[in-house]
């Protein structure tokens, strides 16, 4: 398992320390620090799609011009998300074939303690 973030990002806090409580091994890649190739973001944008990726909640996102915001596109969200990785939900995690967006606790209980 491969988990992917930022570092001091509040979700990613929680998402990890569930993990370490529950006794499960994983990678961790700050994006922000580390980087993210096109590859790696384009393999997601394909199992989770962009949409789920492209955070519209954050600070990032709101700081962004409306005319970016209201023309966004798969392929300029590709862009956006490269050039500014923090617009990324977080967590993304790579675990065996899928990826998955953001923590939930109860989903994350069903899907990695076996």
């Amino acid at each position: 398992m491969k988990l992917y973030g930022i570092r001091n990002c509040d979700t990613v806090k929680k998402a990890r320390k569930w993990l370490d409580d529950a006794g499960i091994d994983y990678e961790f890649h700050d994006f922000k620090k580390d980087g993210l190739d096109a590859d790696r973001l384009s393999q997601w944008e394909q199992s989770a799609g962009w949409e789920v990726l492209l955070n519209r909640r954050g600070t990032t996102w709101r700081k962004l011009p409306d005319e970016v915001r209201d023309n966004i596109s798969a392929q300029s969200a590709h862009r956006l998300m490269l050039d500014n990785p923090s617009i990324i939900k977080r967590p993304v995690v790579e675990h065996g074939n899928t990826v998955s967006v953001g923590f939930n606790a109860g989903e994350w209980a069903e899907r990695f303690k076996h």
